[in-house]
């Protein structure tokens, strides 16, 4: 299976580097030519193709988005059509925001099947995974079995937390969000705010 990685920063090498050790070829693009980051990407996750981001998704079963939140307007929506798209990035809308950050992110990537996961993960706590509890959420029975076997083979524990809708559990100022935790810890505390 291919794993193309959409953003060279800080969660996208760590994501790389993890899904490299658990077998699997990844692809890794950032903004612009990506010359520019073919020198971080040997350093940070030797074995990672450094590709355009149409060239990365192009044969890729999941496309991990780990961009920034403002530069998610830019992307292309139909380079992910009929893609698996995990989505990690995280935006700090105003409590009263009509839809969690992944609701917004499959409403723009209509064509793709979006799972919000490792958002609430700091890049720092990643490697190595250990078991650490992951909170997943999406829409599509399908998208979430294929992310779940992903995040258990690079090495977490995922755990099912509902729809889209329910992945605002995940994000900023959520009980979960940056919290290293095992699954029961993990469930107890996701239980205690649905």
């Amino acid at each position: 299976m291919k794993i193309a990685v959409l953003g060279a920063g800080h969660v996208g090498p760590v994501l790389a580097r993890l899904a490299l050790a658990a077998g699997y070829e990844v692809t890794i693009a950032g903004s612009g030519d990506p010359s520019r980051i073919e020198m971080i990407t040997e350093f940070l996750a030797p074995g990672a193709v450094a590709l355009s981001a149409a060239d990365a998704v192009a044969d890729a079963e999941i496309v991990v988005l780990a961009i920034p939140w403002h530069r998610f307007p830019s992307l292309d929506p139909h380079l992910l059509d009929g893609k698996v798209v995990i989505d990690s990035m995280n935006h700090w809308p105003p409590a009263e925001a009509p839809l969690g950050t992944s609701e917004e992110v499959a409403r723009r990537l209509a064509g793709a099947q979006v799972v919000k996961t490792l958002n609430h993960v700091a890049y720092q706590d990643m490697e190595p995974a250990g078991g650490r509890a992951v909170g997943l959420a999406g829409d599509a029975p399908a998208a979430l079995k294929t992310v779940a076997e992903f995040l258990e083979r690079i090495g977490f524990d995922p755990v099912p937390v509902g729809s889209l809708a329910a992945g605002r559990l995940l994000e900023p100022g959520s009980p979960v969000f940056g919290v290293a935790a095992r699954r029961q810890e993990f469930e107890k505390i996701i239980e205690e705010q649905s």
